[in-house]
């Protein structure tokens, strides 16, 4: 088989990819300025200029100007190489904006009050995928999470210390500055990450008082760093069997349904962290996955402490998925000790010596390829981006349907309200002015119900009347009587018109029913019409 190189047509093959026939003698007017043969005026390159291809000197060398020397011969040993940190697999740009709208999602989800829990309104928070940390206490969860992000910004300490979720977006930057940002402390980059960990300390007491109790509102912390892949993680409160000093008896069952409430959910990746010297059928966190992901369709099982197992055993029926089976295979990890810790051990070294020891551990040899917090980050990362890619048309449809609905419901409150004096009171102004024009318009015509009035004046209360009785009233013997005593003891020239009066007067007496009805079938008309006129002001 022939393979042939672009730029250099006398050097196609591998030594053991030599054809059998000799090769066609290119033609020179064939040829482009890539493969036209060297002009001989030109001379050919020096010894110092040349340099063989990657094929070696069987196939040729290539003229170039000679490679300055890469300055890491001059470093100290001490100091980091560039393959101490975590180099993400090169990902499309499309996936990476994908993650980061995820991570502008869920920040705006807080900033408004949706963080998971039940609620009238729609909840988009629960159709992001996410990836939550659970573990019990001393598993090593936090110091997981700092290796995979390689910085100390955790707090520590005894007890239960992460009392609220922590919403940790990586993002991968170019450049060497690091720096970490809070949703709740805006345009404030904090470069100093032990001031991240009192801040987080800081903002957990804000919100639950300086006991030990806990709460649902996450905390957003943002990673930027160019030592880091594209990531979200959500922290929770380590699970615990046991109340401490100043909690109440119900912390316990409190934490646990937290937990529960986050990773049950389908959008939900569940990353459980166990210790590998205790036994895994009482790890919490498997015990909890277990209850909502019993298939582990969902779970990556991590594995710490594995240096830390007593002589004589080892993690590899847990690593090779035969002690507990999930869909993803186990990933151990080797994280800092506590006197690392105290030391201040940097986690670049704690990288190395993590690699080291899976490479060099004849029990996980086979297994250095995929052990690690550095593969731990990547494998979470492109499992997240491809679980995003698959979630997108229905969360279009989600946010489609739900704006559509939010949109309505404002659309029938109305308005918004000014909260100062002035600004109600013209509010007030401007909705009599509006409903004193509406319902002069139903009055005059302009709209619909006026002409009931109208019908009333013209048809009803006309019939009404001819429907009385007049002829007692206006006898000849009545009209003759009311004459008479009209004058008294005086006689009589001229029909007196006090005597008229007395008879018209007898006459409205039988017009008062018929009139009130009018009225009150008017005024029936004149309520409708308020009713009306209230609903079309806007």
């Amino acid at each position: 088989a022939q393979h042939p190189l672009p730029a250099r047509p006398h050097a196609p093959f591998l030594p053991h990819e030599v054809p059998s026939h000799p090769l066609p003698t290119p033609n020179p007017n064939q040829l482009n300025a890539h493969t036209r043969p060297r002009d001989a005026t030109r001379p050919p390159p020096s010894a110092a200029q040349a340099r063989p291809t990657r094929l070696g000197s069987a196939v040729g060398v290539v003229s170039s100007p000679p490679l300055p020397r890469s300055p890491l011969h001059r470093l100290d040993p001490a100091r980091p190489r560039p393959r101490d940190r975590i180099r993400p697999d090169p990902a499309p740009a499309a996936m990476e904006n994908l993650i980061s709208l995820v991570n502008k999602l869920q920040r705006a989800c807080t900033a408004l009050g949706d963080h998971g829990e039940e609620s009238a309104l729609p909840t988009l928070w629960d159709s992001l995928p996410s990836i939550a940390v659970v573990g019990g206490q001393s598993s090593g969860k936090s110091s997981v999470l700092e290796s995979v992000v390689g910085k100390d910004f955790l707090p520590r300490g005894s007890g239960i210390v992460t009392r609220r979720p922590l919403v940790l977006q990586l993002h991968r930057i170019d450049g060497d500055r690091e720096y970490a940002e809070f949703m709740h402390v805006p345009r404030k980059r904090f470069t100093d990450f032990a001031m991240v960990r009192k801040e987080i300390a800081d903002e957990t007491d804000r919100q639950t008082g300086h006991g030990k109790g806990i709460s649902s509102v996450p905390i957003h912390l943002s990673i930027f760093s160019p030592n880091v892949v594209n990531l979200t993680l959500i922290d929770l409160p380590g699970l615990t069997k046991v109340a401490v000093e100043g909690q109440p008896e119900s912390i316990v069952q409190e934490i646990e349904n937290m937990v529960r409430a986050f990773i049950e959910k389908p959008n939900c990746i569940i990353l459980a962290v166990s210790p590998a010297n205790q036994d895994l059928a009482t790890s919490d966190a498997i015990k909890i996955s277990r209850e909502v992901d019993p298939k582990g369709e969902r779970t990556f099982g991590v594995l710490t402490k594995i240096d830390l197992m007593d002589k004589g055993t080892d993690a590899v029926d847990i690593l090779e998925g035969r002690a507990y089976r999930l869909q993803f295979p186990w990933i151990g990890v080797v994280n800092r000790s506590q006197q690392d810790i105290n030391k201040s051990v940097d986690m670049i070294a704690a990288r190395r010596r993590e690699r080291d020891y899976f490479a060099n551990t004849p029990e996980y040899k086979h297994l250095a390829h995929r052990m690690g917090s550095e593969h731990l980050a990547k494998s979470l990362s492109k499992h997240l981006e491809s679980v995003i890619k698959s979630r997108i048309p229905g969360l279009q449809s989600l946010i489609t349907k739900t704006v559509a609905e939010l949109e309505t419901e404002l659309t029938r409150l109305g308005k918004p309200i000014a909260n100062d004096a002035g600004g109600k009171l013209y509010t007030i102004m401007e909705i009599c002015r509006m409903f004193d024009g509406i319902y002069k318009e139903h009055l005059d015509g302009v709209r619909p119900g006026g002409e009931k009035i109208y019908h009333v004046f013209d048809n009803q209360f006309p019939v009404a009347i001819k429907r009385l009785q007049f002829d007692k009233q206006l006898s000849m013997e009545n009209v003759r009587k009311l004459i008479t005593e009209a004058d008294g003891y005086q006689p009589h020239l001229i029909a007196p018109e006090q005597g008229y009066r007395r008879l018209i007067e007898s006459c409205l007496v039988s017009i008062r029913g018929p009139a009130e009805a009018a009225v009150d079938t008017v005024h029936g008309i004149l309520k409708e019409l308020v009713h009306k006129a209230i609903n079309e002001t806007h």
